[in-house]
């Protein structure tokens, strides 16, 4: 009885059930781009420990249910950088988002403005900062690396600051490339190794070779000179040659002197970082490892953020990035201090496996588990959350 209703569902005679998890958007990204790109997406630095404890640390809290709360409506709202967002998912800097879909980072602050909330646009965005003001109606926010090349840096601000985006983010975790050997292994080096059989594969994902031959995102284009032209591998070289370990706190007093608007500091693990930085002026600071890809074997971002929030949470803001796939990810995380989170491979997640609206279905999903969560623990705000709100997981070995 193909294509018939049963207890009101519609048999589908073909097709996949469409993604309801992030879990789900994962598998569909993996099936849709070739292993570079998943590699790319995907791996953490050496042994992958520090991208394995992001995740799990998750594991070790449990939300407290409360009941006959009348808990009838939930409010997700805050508020970031002086912007009142719908919920306390942001999206993350990711360079190189078009090699997961054409759409890049202009879908993403698309599907950001659509889901009430604000991307944090990369330096090494496929699109340049122009063509994302230009495309998307609301301010949203930048990246910048402290690079070697201070005007390029004082051109990337200005830039950002001319085309009305409000906030900056800097990222302080990137002296050099962590060791990423998934990529390595692959040939998605700078540049790339391309050889037959990897362009065999990428030959299996037709979808995405003819997003990837029609509309060539792969340039690093705010690193393209005014009026000049780089392809995908010189702009990633640019971007190879500016990164330096010769950086230091005046760098960041340097960068804060340039920028008038708020500025949050990306990549603190440290409560006395944290309490610099702020000493320094910035509004916030993002607790980071970088999503494993840096530093291995360092703790998950999670374990970092209750002293970095007991130290400044009354001084600055507090996001947390790393590790999160759940909606209950972010409560967790929330209840521990920080006020609002950042999420990065379940944006690319979505992106790779549909474009702006597999963006927008993955922060719904977010908001859907969200909602769904706190109704049931009877807090109807996540301005509520605090440290009773979760228990910690122990385990007892009485026989």
């Amino acid at each position: 009885m193909t294509g018939a209703l049963i207890k009101g569902f519609r048999l589908r005679p073909t097709g996949r059930t469409a993604p309801l998890s992030v879990q789900d958007w994962r598998e569909r990204a993996r099936r849709r781009v070739p292993d570079m790109v998943w590699a790319y997406i995907e791996n953490g630095s050496d042994d992958e420990r520090t991208l394995r404890d992001n995740l799990a640390a998750y594991q070790d809290w449990y939300l407290n249910q409360r009941v006959l709360t009348r808990t009838a409506k939930v409010d997700l709202g805050v508020t970031i950088a002086g912007t009142s967002l719908e919920m306390p998912v942001i999206l993350a800097p990711t360079g190189l988002a078009g090699a997961a879909h054409w759409h890049g980072d202009l879908g993403a602050a698309r599907a950001a403005e659509n889901s009430g909330t604000r991307l944090v646009l990369s330096s090494a965005s496929t699109y340049s900062i122009e063509e994302v003001a230009r495309g998307t109606a609301e301010n949203h926010w930048f990246q910048l690396y402290p690079w070697r090349d201070r005007a390029l840096m004082a051109s990337l601000m200005s830039r950002a600051s001319d085309n009305g985006f409000t906030a900056l983010f800097v990222t302080v975790d990137v002296p050099v490339y962590g060791n990423r050997l998934r990529e390595q292994r692959t040939g998605m080096r700078v540049p790339p190794t391309l050889t037959p059989s990897r362009m065999l594969n990428a030959a299996t994902r037709p979808r995405w070779c003819y997003g990837y031959l029609r509309h060539r995102r792969t340039t690093l284009k705010n690193l393209v000179p005014v009026g000049g032209h780089l392809d995908g591998f010189e702009s990633l070289e640019v971007q190879s040659e500016n990164l330096t370990a010769d950086i230091g706190w005046d760098d960041l007093e340097w960068i804060r002197s340039r920028w008038t608007g708020p500025v949050y500091v990306k990549g603190v693990m440290d409560p006395d970082d944290a309490e610099r930085v702020v000493d320094l002026g910035a509004d916030g600071v993002v607790v980071s490892n970088h999503g494993g890809r840096q530093l291995n074997a360092v703790p998950p971002t999670l374990r970092a953020l209750p002293a970095i929030a007991e130290r400044i949470g009354d001084r600055a803001e507090v996001i947390l990035d790393g590790g999160i796939r759940s909606g209950s990810d972010v409560i967790v995380a929330l209840a521990l201090g920080a006020d609002a989170c950042l999420i990065g491979r379940p944006l690319v997640y979505g992106l790779a496996g549909g474009g702006t609206q597999g963006v927008t279905d993955v922060l719904g999903i977010f908001r859907e588990e969200m909602t769904r969560s706190l109704t049931m623990m009877g807090i109807a705000a996540v301005g509520g959350l605090n440290r009773t709100s979760v228990t910690p997981r122990r385990y007892t070995h009485d026989m």
